[in-house]
């Protein structure tokens, strides 16, 4: 008699097989083959400047996904910094920071970019 643990193992490993139709044939892709097409995520950093590239400090830096249109958001540090983790690479973001009624230009954030580490500096005009 198999125990709980064994039965739950092996609906595990039969549910991590993928059934794929090809033609009149059927093929199994191993889990693998199908993780393949998960590119993962990144860190999008760098620094909010000033015109004449001083940090700025207390800035709202903004990541704005163009799929979902989810917007995530940072202050900016002492030495201007920004940081986000986890940013899926399957999709593309907009990059812009504001603060005091100024603003920077709008990077992408392409997911044709295959770095996992994208910096980038934005100065406020």
């Amino acid at each position: 008699m198999k125990t709980g643990r064994t039965v739950l193992l092996a609906a595990t490993a039969f549910a991590a097989l993928a059934v794929v139709s090809i033609g009149s044939r059927d093929a199994l892709i191993a889990p693998e083959s199908a993780q393949a097409q998960n590119l993962g995520v990144r860190v999008v950093s760098g620094a909010v400047l000033t015109e004449d590239s001083e940090p700025v400090i207390g800035a709202t830096v903004f990541l704005k996904n163009e799929k979902t249109k989810a917007i995530r958001s940072y202050t900016s540090t002492e030495k201007g910094h920004f940081y986000f983790a986890q940013v899926n690479m399957a999709q593309d973001f907009d990059l812009w920071a504001e603060k005091g009624g100024k603003k920077s230009a709008v990077k992408t954030v392409s997911s044709w970019d295959s770095r996992k580490t994208f910096v980038s500096d934005l100065k406020l005009k």
